[in-house]
């Protein structure tokens, strides 16, 4: 006779998998982590499988974790929509999972976050950063903020901002005075990104022929880091202007000259079609259009 699998010990287990931490899983199911950790150990003798892959202070899923994780989460976030379009807008602190970009998150949404917390107290939103899309469909993020092209399949993509790369520098760097010619960057050093790719784009566009040393120069993983490294006088950045408007604002960065290059991908809010009435996403995809002035 077969017996039975705790459905408790499986979404103790999911949540562990969201929060990659037994510590916050245990918060956010009101329990002690020792209880959580007997739960997942449970399963794991109940499958015979490792799920869990345990390091000193994290763990993350196994191959086989993330194998059950994503048959079984789904499930778990259906019961959870199900529950909170009953519940409708009764009170209570509610859990919202925010998945975005390193600098996204750094340059864009974390000053803003205030603001939302202010409209809606009720909800407790964490985010989590990766430069991966997260499995929304799978029930790790209730709302993914990313940078692409907007097909997603499954998933329900919304237009949010359509970014332009422009060229920047500490204004000590320039003296405080523009360039005269977009050629004239090439005069300085060169932040680059990962791929060192954007400085090419925004001189080809700009009418710079090919040079050896526009791909030249440090690279750094993030538009964040590359402003960082332009506000201390490292060389020039070509950076999304979404990410650089805070800092030109406050002048600790300027336009090295104002000549701005479209760009092919743009920022889109990610959800799952059948959290899309779920209050608390609701609330969120409302509230960010409105900050990326569309609201």
């Amino acid at each position: 006779m077969t017996s039975f699998i705790s459905l408790g010990a499986l979404r103790t287990f999911v949540e562990v998998g969201r929060q990659g931490s037994i510590k916050r899983a245990a918060q956010e199911l009101n329990v002690t982590p020792g209880a959580v950790s007997q739960q997942v150990k449970a399963l794991e003798a109940r499958f015979g499988v490792r799920l869990l892959e345990r390091g000193n202070r994290t763990v993350k899923l196994s191959p086989q974790g993330l194998q059950l994780f994503r048959r079984v989460a789904p499930g778990f976030a259906q019961i959870d929509a199900a529950v909170d379009l009953f519940e409708g807008r009764r009170p209570g602190p509610r859990s919202l999972v925010v998945s975005t970009t390193p600098s996204f998150a750094t340059c864009w949404l974390a000053p803003r976050l205030g603001r939302f917390a202010a409209l809606h107290p009720e909800i407790e939103i964490r985010i989590e950063t990766s430069v991966q899309l997260a499995d929304v469909s799978g029930g790790m993020a209730d709302v993914a903020l990313r940078h692409g092209s907007g097909e997603y399949p499954g998933l329900k993509s919304t237009l949010l901002l359509t970014p332009r790369l422009v060229a920047v520098a500490s204004p000590s760097l320039l003296s405080g005075m523009p360039l005269a010619e977009p050629a004239e960057c090439l005069r300085y050093p060169l932040l680059q990104d990962r791929d060192r790719a954007d400085w090419l784009t925004w001189l080809e566009a700009n009418g710079v022929g090919p040079s050896r040393d526009a791909a030249k120069g440090p690279s750094y993983a993030d538009d964040a880091l590359l402003i960082e490294g332009a506000i201390a006088g490292q060389g020039l950045a070509v950076v999304r202007d979404v990410y650089a408007s805070r800092f030109l604002a406050a002048g600790s960065i300027m336009l090295a000259i104002d000549a701005p290059v479209r760009t092919f991908d743009r920022y889109f809010v990610v959800v799952e079609p059948d959290k899309m009435a779920v209050p608390k996403v609701a609330a969120f995809r409302q509230w960010i259009m409105r900050e990326a002035g569309l609201g």
